[in-house]
């Protein structure tokens, strides 16, 4: 991989210093690391890419891997992949989305948490297009490839991914099994097989730049309703993303309602999403809601200036 002679052992160090106290899952989640039992938990993970790309992974080209760790290139030059898309590479709720800045290594980190004690690491991302606290379907976009890290470590553009299992860092450390296999170590070509109809919108980029979401809530299996808020202008935005049905024209709803004015509502056959519907709202309550599938969800008056 071309990561080989650019971390310093300094900066492996480090990093393993700092995994176990800053990006391990709380101290409270059960380790259980316990072979068949814990297995059968596990997720159905597919290759962190979009359906039919092809990606090489190495375990032993960084000096700063401590175990099972997967850096993923498909270009020919250095950072041939920067900008790539990245996808969750199983549903969860987004435990991490921020740039870890001085911590450690990782740069703009997104964690998905699983359950179970299951949850998969995204690092050095370009960008990151989910938010803490949302849901993501299995496939959806969360990120693209980069090359971030802390300040004066240079390294290409490459997806650093982790599959953990409990507490115990850096031994809840997994080896990554993609479509039911086990990656072949130390260094393999895997080709994705992400292809569940993930759908490549999340509500932040339908309701664009400076928003960011602040509640949402879940539409049964049929998709995820949003709420998000622009602290530059004062603005909330509502959008209904769709999880299942991904593609098809079916009935979907989104609406925003701000105290004292009327509702406004996008409802109708949407392939992906409903909305955006904005309103202007700083300092006030706002209703809002949506529906997917047969489920729908109507929030009180709630989230008073944000």
């Amino acid at each position: 991989m071309r990561l080989r002679g650019v971390l310093t052992a300094g900066f492996a160090l480090l990093l393993s210093l700092a995994g176990g106290a800053a990006m391990a899952p709380s101290a409270g989640a059960a380790d259980l690391a316990s072979g068949a039992a814990a297995a059968s938990l596990a997720p159905g993970f597919q290759l962190p890419f979009p359906c039919g790309q092809s990606w090489a992974g190495n375990s032993s080209a960084s000096s700063a891997h401590q175990s099972w760790e997967i850096d993923f290139n498909r270009g020919s030059s250095a950072d041939a992949d920067l900008g790539d898309t990245v996808v969750a590479a199983a549903a969860g709720t987004v435990a991490i989305s921020a740039h870890q800045g001085s911590t450690n290594g990782f740069g703009n980190l997104v964690k998905i948490d699983h359950g179970g004690g299951w949850s998969t690491y995204y690092a050095h991302l370009n960008s990151r297009s989910v938010s803490a606290g949302a849901q993501v379907s299995q496939g959806q976009p969360i990120g693209t490839v980069g090359k971030t890290s802390k300040p004066g470590n240079n390294i290409s553009a490459h997806l650093h991914y982790e599959v953990r299992l409990g507490s115990s860092y850096p031994s809840n450390i997994q080896k990554a099994v993609f479509n039911g296999t086990t990656f072949g170590y130390p260094a393999k070509t895997v080709t994705s097989n992400n292809c569940g109809g993930g759908n490549p919108h999340t509500a932040e980029s339908v309701c664009g730049s400076g928003y960011g979401v602040v509640d949402s809530a879940a539409l049964g299996s049929a998709g995820t309703v949003y709420l998000l808020y622009n602290n530059s202008n004062g603005y909330n935005c509502v959008a209904t993303i769709k999880r299942s049905s991904v593609g098809t024209a079916t009935a979907t709803t989104a609406y925003l309602e701000v105290q004292g004015s009327s509702r406004i509502t996008d409802s109708g056959n949407f392939e992906y999403y409903a909305g955006p519907v904005r309103a202007s709202a700083p300092g006030k309550c706002v209703k809002w809601g949506g529906k997917a599938g047969s489920s729908t969800y109507d929030s009180p008056f709630e989230h008073c200036g944000s």
